[in-house]
């Protein structure tokens, strides 16, 4: 399964028209199924222009997720190491949220939740 698009990521663009240009594009804005960027690397073009492209075709061999600005927060290693830690065979749904819903209690005080 691959990543959620998300705001902050880092994408190396590998069309093949672009592969050996080693072309570097990241999120700024996420909205009716496409993703805004600005290029951050281009051997061959300009940088700090601005792009677009279906949020599909970013989950594709098209484009390779090369950093992901949540790898890093605390809250989602705590949930990642917590998720690892009941996950078997036989784990249910339940199990999954049980732990998460734990971590979030953990991690956030009560009334500060914001969903996004």
């Amino acid at each position: 399964m691959r990543s959620a698009v998300a705001e902050g990521q880092l994408y190396r663009d590998l069309a093949p028209d672009m592969k050996d240009r080693d072309r570097r594009l990241r999120v700024t804005q996420v909205r009716d199924g496409r993703a805004d960027f600005v290029v951050g690397h281009d051997l061959r073009g300009p940088a700090d222009r601005t792009t677009h492209a279906s949020s599909a075709r970013l989950r594709s061999a098209a484009f390779e997720l090369v950093e992901d600005p949540a790898d890093a927060d605390p809250q989602y290693l705590a949930l990642l190491a917590t998720l690892t830690e009941v996950h078997h065979p036989g784990a249910t749904p339940p199990d999954y949220a049980r732990v998460a819903l734990n971590v979030l209690r953990r991690l956030v005080p009560a009334g500060e939740v914001q969903c996004p």
